[in-house]
């Protein structure tokens, strides 16, 4: 019988084998941490998408709509102002008539769109077929809004918001949380006569110095969104363009189509990250 046997483990062995375990340990947290990190940053990535397919799918159906007048009703009034207006850079609040009484943007110069059309039906909320972005109906006689603009939420976290009136006031809904930026530019027909096809994207102050609001026949939406956690392993600076890099170089005045996450407070440059863009035709035109 060999001496360890016989006297049990020396002090070498035993701080090897306590190292060893500490390794193993130490492998092994590593290991679990890496996978708790990727799951949770697969999780907001799943998010992400659903998030910004949501978003984009309810201004696009409000975009569609706006500018509408059933010809057949005698119940709407004679259009005295644009059915599409907007602002750059800003934000507004829940409470305040349209979008008269801007406030300083949040996250990134995110801006401010607003559409304007007729509902169909009698009585308070018509008969349910033109609803606004929060779903509530809105009357024959009465000109309804669907305004997208972003705020803060109580915790400070920047969201995309849909404003409305009812039948009581102004209120407004969250869409999707976590915006970085979102940003508007609008197609305006410049053609005289017009034909209905856009010579030229704008963005809001632009076309208000050219009076332009009533020939505007699409818009350009992009929207980038980040999730909840710093979850992602790689320090890449990632820059995003909302309209492509020669709309950001070419522009580098409008605040927001360009956020570089190097840019962003560290407690959230590390998050998943998506960007979503969509440009929609308005069905119905002013005039």
């Amino acid at each position: 019988m060999n001496a360890v046997t016989r006297n049990g483990w020396g002090m070498v062995e035993f701080l090897v084998a306590v190292a060893l375990g500490l390794l193993v340990t130490l492998l092994g947290s590593g290991l679990l941490i890496a996978s708790g990190s990727n799951f949770r940053n697969h999780s907001d990535n799943a998010w992400l998408g659903d998030s910004g397919r949501y978003a984009l799918q309810v201004m696009a159906q409000a975009i569609r709509q706006g500018a509408y007048s059933n010809w057949d009703s005698e119940l709407a009034p004679p259009v005295s102002t644009a059915s599409v207006d907007g602002l750059d850079a800003a934000s507004i609040s829940r409470s305040s008539d349209g979008i008269g009484k801007p406030l300083p943007a949040v996250a990134n110069g995110s801006d401010v769109l607003a559409l304007r059309f007729f509902g169909s039906g009698t009585g308070a909320n018509g008969d349910g077929s033109v609803v606004n972005c929060a779903g509530f109906g809105v009357a024959g006689d009465t000109r309804g809004w669907s305004i997208f603009y972003v705020a803060a939420d109580a915790g400070g976290e920047p969201e995309l918001r849909c404003k409305y009136r009812g039948a009581s006031g102004w209120g407004a809904d969250a869409i999707v949380r976590g915006v970085d930026s979102f940003q508007v530019l609008y197609g305006v027909d410049t053609d005289t006569p017009a034909d209905g096809v856009p010579n030229t994207y704008l963005n809001a102050t632009a076309v208000r110095a050219l009076d332009g609001w009533a020939r505007v026949c699409s818009i350009k939406l992009a929207l980038l969104l980040h999730g909840e956690r710093n979850n992602r392993s790689d320090t890449v600076d990632t820059r995003f363009d909302l309209f492509g890099p020669a709309y950001s170089e070419a522009h580098g005045g409008d605040l927001g189509v360009r956020v570089v996450e190097g840019s962003l407070p560290p407690t959230q440059r590390l998050r998943a990250r998506r960007m979503f863009s969509m440009t929609v035709a308005l069905r119905n035109r002013d005039g």
